[in-house]
């Protein structure tokens, strides 16, 4: 029979190993804790921290707080510049010395109209030759086809002498190789009078490549050349050589180029009614809409570029003048009365030499280039870019970036 103490014995728990092994599990425990700390305290100050700013709201001026309640509910603001679709460096297809200029700049000018023309002495004198030369082959044709006519009767004569039995057939063989001789001899002239007719036009249409025409209707905004220069369609001859005559632009092409912040990029639909206001006219407010959204982004400006087109053109519209764009919502009417705001002078800041103010929406701000009417005290009155009841940063945007979250301060 067993022992009750060694049986007892048995049954006990060994706390020695497990005190021996317990320091190595803790440590373990103790740098997986530290690590997960570590991760945690990186992320939390790489985290991007939303900016704290002070806000308050535009408010609509006393002289148009009328024309505003009634006016379309703007969904994006942005800036862009007036840029011709069709545009061209109207230049030579061959290289040559300018002789003559017939435009300068602010001229108008109609499809096909010349421009001006280059030297063309020598290709005429070519052109010249060639059409000698011309003369010359057509003069032998005319030599061989009289002589294939010689031959032709002369071996009939010979075909009737020797069934006869007058003439050898000797000498039938031979007028008949005359003939054909003659006929082959005429057959290369024939070829050859085609190819001077094809050298004539080569050099007539060079000739014409030395009148530099006018691709389509529109108006001259550079002069580039003077009589006595050269020029090439291709770089050629270093900074003497010019490149083009003249730039040509489409005036009933203008339209608005805008480069939207992709963040909002979703409030600009094809079709929609736009508000565009140039910086030289900023109470003259133009019904627009928007032509088109250019599928694809700006990756370093994290824009997108929208084509805006005007509903009338007017002569006051000038390539490259800079504008302000409105979208609003579709369906809404542009209204052409003014809607001035006023807002704290200190919301006004200067960015690259424009006025600019910085508008939250849904806890992020965008960049909005204003136009600036009057500034009385310590308010500002605002002409163009923003509309009555949107807020803007007033203290704290310093280091905003378009499409940046913020955190607006209790008052």
């Amino acid at each position: 029979m067993s022992d009750p103490n060694t049986s007892l014995a048995q049954l006990r728990i060994d706390r020695t190993q497990r005190a021996d092994s317990s320091p190595s599990g803790q440590r373990a425990l103790v740098i997986i804790a530290v690590i997960l700390l570590l991760g945690f305290s990186v992320w939390w100050l790489a985290r991007p921290i939303p900016a704290v700013v002070r806000t308050t709201e535009a408010s609509a001026s006393s002289a148009s707080s009328a024309a505003s309640s009634s006016g379309p509910r703007t969904l994006l603001n942005a800036s862009g510049y007036v840029t011709p679709r069709r545009e061209a460096t109207v230049s030579s297809k061959v290289t040559g010395k300018v002789v003559e200029v017939l435009i300068e700049e602010g001229m108008k000018v109609d499809v096909g109209q010349v421009l001006a023309r280059i030297d063309s002495l020598n290709v005429e004198s070519n052109l010249r030759l060639t059409e000698a030369q011309l003369q010359a082959a057509r003069l032998s044709l005319d030599e061989t086809t009289v002589r294939v006519e010689e031959t032709e009767r002369e071996f009939r004569r010979r075909t009737t002498l020797a069934e006869n039995r007058i003439a050898t057939q000797a000498d039938l063989d031979r007028a008949e190789a005359d003939v054909k001789s003659l006929r082959a001899r005429l057959g290369k002239q024939r070829a050859d009078v085609v190819v001077a007719e094809r050298e004539v036009e080569v050099w007539k249409q060079q000739v014409e490549d030395t009148v530099i025409r006018a691709p389509f209707a529109g108006v001259v905004t550079i002069k580039n050349a003077q009589p006595g220069e050269m020029i090439s369609p291709m770089s050629a001859g270093g900074g003497f050589t010019r490149t083009g005559i003249c730039t040509l632009v489409d005036m009933s092409s203008l339209e608005v180029e805008v480069d939207v912040n992709e963040s909002f990029i979703n409030r600009v639909t094809a079709g929609q009614p736009v508000e565009a206001t140039l910086d030289s006219y900023p109470d003259w407010k133009i019904p627009s809409k928007v032509i088109a959204i250019i599928p694809t982004a700006d990756r370093q400006k994290a824009t997108v570029k929208v084509r805006v087109g005007f509903e009338k053109l007017d002569p006051r519209i000038l390539p490259q003048m800079g504008v302000k764009v409105a979208f609003h919502g579709s369906g809404e009417s542009i209204s052409t009365q003014s809607a001035d705001v006023t807002v704290p002078r200190s919301a006004v800041r200067q960015d690259g030499g424009r006025d600019i103010v910085w508008a939250v929406r849904e806890g992020r701000v965008e960049r909005r280039a204003v136009t600036v009417g009057r500034t009385q005290g310590d308010e500002t009155t605002i002409t163009a870019g923003l509309v009555s009841g949107e807020r803007v940063v007033v203290q704290g945007g310093e280091n905003l970036k378009d499409g940046g979250k913020i955190t607006e301060a209790k008052q």
